[in-house]
């Protein structure tokens, strides 16, 4: 194993590194903002409103994320004019792609959440006079994302390694930095061990994250001692 090789293609590497951070967080936060409408249009009983949710979510959960990301990069240009707009930019198709993908996969997750609610905790707000509207904003949704966390902490390190297909659409990502460096040194196993250590070290600073904050908003689940 060459480590002079990696020692010396490490900057390339930490801006891979800055660019799939800063994609998977930035798809990560606005999935979240549509997975939450979505989620409770999912558990609406209006058809109009449960529709159109249900068409998504099992369009984008079945259907792999790569080929997505090749509808949308490639495809685009057949519906809409790209030239002179953000479409004709990889980044900006492949935040599209990974956008609808975890905000199928999330919405269901809260959806679960939602569903998985006490009933009392339901019954508690109505009987305090809340509207529908004041039971969500102030019970449901709380209660649902904070017992959600586990779950949605899944998604967001399948998330993490799914954004390895960003590479494919010439985003210089961890994954397209380990393929220039293989191009250039022809050296698969250091190129590409080094990318799955970046990786790895991304999905246990999630782990650690996420058991801090399971620990803060959950503690009051666990049982008297």
């Amino acid at each position: 194993m060459d480590f002079s090789l990696i020692i010396e293609s490490f900057p390339i590497y930490l801006d891979g590194l800055w660019t799939t951070t800063w994609l998977v967080i930035s798809a990560l936060i606005i999935g979240l903002i549509v997975a939450i409408p979505m989620a409770i249009a999912r558990n609406s009983q209006n058809l109009l409103m449960w529709t159109p949710a249900w068409a998504f979510i099992y369009f984008f959960r079945g259907t792999p994320l790569l080929v997505q990301l090749y509808l949308i990069y490639y495809g685009m240009d057949q519906f809409l004019e790209i030239q002179g707009t953000l479409w004709e930019h990889a980044w900006f198709c492949a935040l599209v792609a990974f956008v609808l993908n975890t905000s199928a996969y999330t919405s269901e997750i809260i959806r679960g959440a939602i569903n998985g609610l006490p009933k009392g905790e339901v019954e508690a707000a109505k009987a305090y006079g809340m509207s529908p509207f004041q039971t969500y904003r102030r019970i449901v949704l709380p209660s649902a994302l904070r017992r959600a966390l586990p779950a949605y902490s899944n998604e967001v390190i399948f998330m993490l390694h799914g954004s390895a297909v960003a590479g494919i659409v010439t985003i210089m990502d961890l994954t397209g930095a380990a393929r220039l460096v293989n191009s250039r040194y022809y050296a698969p196993f250091e190129s590409f061990l080094t990318a799955g250590l970046f990786y790895m070290a991304l999905t246990f600073i999630i782990i650690y994250a996420f058991k801090k904050a399971e620990g803060r908003f959950l503690r009051y689940l666990r049982p008297l001692s």
